[in-house]
Order: structure tokens, then C-alpha cells, then sequence
């Protein structure tokens, strides 16, 4: 067996830098070009183009750069730059775009899961990674209510709430999948169905509960599952 090889905190941290970061500067210069192109287009067609030239441009840490961008565009941009009849056709574009996405992600999953070898130890680091996921979840959420709930009032319940409410879904699978091949690429798509399952089953079925039982209004700290 070959020695491992040495954990490089500065490596991790300028790749950090540059796939975050880069990520953020990228997007945020693209969304402002897109935002002056779209202000001085009015061609619904065209402008739908814009956006989905946007997201094919975005090359770095593809999740953050999308939605650093689609936040700009997509609350700046549909306010100011668009009209009713682009953002109609702006909405069905993408929704039927996200919803062959859907078909095809989960179509993947489904083939994955026919050849993923499972092996008895993996099945306990599945059940494992379960309270692992939703302690995390709960470290970071607290982390940020916490020290608001001293400058500004939480709804009750706020940190249980949306802990239970981090429902993971396609976009947890989907970059699982997007990992190369190699001898633990099956191990971390084993512990991510693992808790998107979960999430789906159990977090998803029992948030109203959760709230219910925190005292917080229905719809306040409510997350939505994931795509």
C-alpha cells in the first residue's frame, strides 16, 4: 500500500482561494455584464440567450459562481432590466430547463445505484454520516443565529427549525457524482444517499412537527427540499 500523502494546509487553503474566491469575482463581473446587456435589450428571446450564456460561462466553483450570479441577475436583473413578457418567458424557460435537468439527474442515480458495490462497513458509515450531516448543519446555522439573536429578534426555535429543515437533495447527488473515479468515489455516493434518503424520508415528513413542537410560526424558518 502506498504512504499517504501529506495534508498541505496552504495548498488546501490557495485552492480554497482560488475555486471560492475566483468563483465570486467571476461571477459577480459577469452578472454585471449580463445586467448593462439585458437594460439595453428588449428582445425576449435574446435575453433568455443572455442568461443561459451566463451559465455557460461560469467555470470555476460552478455552484457558487451560479448563484452569485443568478442572485444578481435574477432579483436585480428581473426588477430593472426586464420586462413582464421577458420574465414570463425568462420563468418557463428555465423551470423547463430544470425540470429535464431533475429527470436526467435522478435517471443517473438510478443507474448508479444498480452498480454501486455496498459493502457491510459502508452501510454503518451511512448510518454514521447521518447525525454527522445534521450536526454540522446545526454547528454552522448556530453559528450565525446565535450571535444575531444579540443584535436582533429570532423566531423561536430558529436553530432546531432550520437544522431540521437542511433537506439535501439532487444537488448533494449530483456532486457526488461529479467526483473522478477512484477507490473512494463509492464510499462518499454510499454516505451521500445515505442521508439524502433520510433527509427526504424522515426530515422532510417530520419538519412540520419540528416546528410545530418549537412554537414557531408555520411558514417562518420553513426550508424547502433541495432540486
Amino acid at each position: 500500500m502506498a504512504p499517504p500523502l501529506p495534508f498541505d494546509v496552504g495548498a488546501v487553503g490557495m485552492l480554497l482561494l482560488k475555486e471560492v474566491g475566483g468563483a465570486l469575482v467571476l461571477a459577480m463581473a459577469a452578472g454585471i455584464v449580463t445586467y448593462q446587456m439585458l437594460k439595453r435589450v428588449d428582445n425576449h428571446q435574446v435575453e433568455v440567450l443572455l442568461t443561459l450564456a451566463l451559465a455557460d460561462a461560469l467555470h470555476l466553483s460552478a455552484p457558487i459562481a451560479a448563484v452569485v450570479a443568478g442572485l444578481f441577475v435574477g432579483n436585480r436583473g428581473r426588477t430593472f432590466a426586464m420586462s413582464e413578457k421577458t420574465r414570463e418567458h425568462l420563468d418557463t424557460f428555465w423551470e423547463l430547463v430544470d425540470e429535464i435537468l431533475d429527470v436526467v439527474l435522478f435517471l443517473l442515480i438510478g443507474l448508479e445505484v444498480l452498480v454501486l458495490p455496498i459493502e457491510r462497513g459502508w452501510l454503518v458509515a451511512g448510518a454514521l454520516a447521518i447525525p454527522i450531516a445534521l450536526s454540522a448543519r446545526w454547528l454552522s446555522v448556530a453559528a450565525i443565529i446565535g450571535p444575531l439573536g444579540w443584535v436582533t429578534a429570532q423566531a423561536k426555535g430558529a436553530i432546531p427549525v432550520l437544522t431540521w429543515g437542511g433537506l439535501r437533495g439532487g444537488i448533494s447527488v449530483a456532486m457526488a457524482l461529479s467526483i473522478p473515479p477512484n477507490d473512494s468515489r463509492s464510499l462518499v455516493l454510499t454516505l451521500t444517499y445515505f442521508v439524502m434518503v433520510f433527509s427526504i424520508l424522515v426530515q422532510s415528513l417530520t419538519v412540520g412537527r419540528v416546528i410545530r413542537m418549537s412554537g414557531g410560526p408555520p411558514t417562518a424558518t420553513q426550508s424547502s427540499p433541495g432540486p
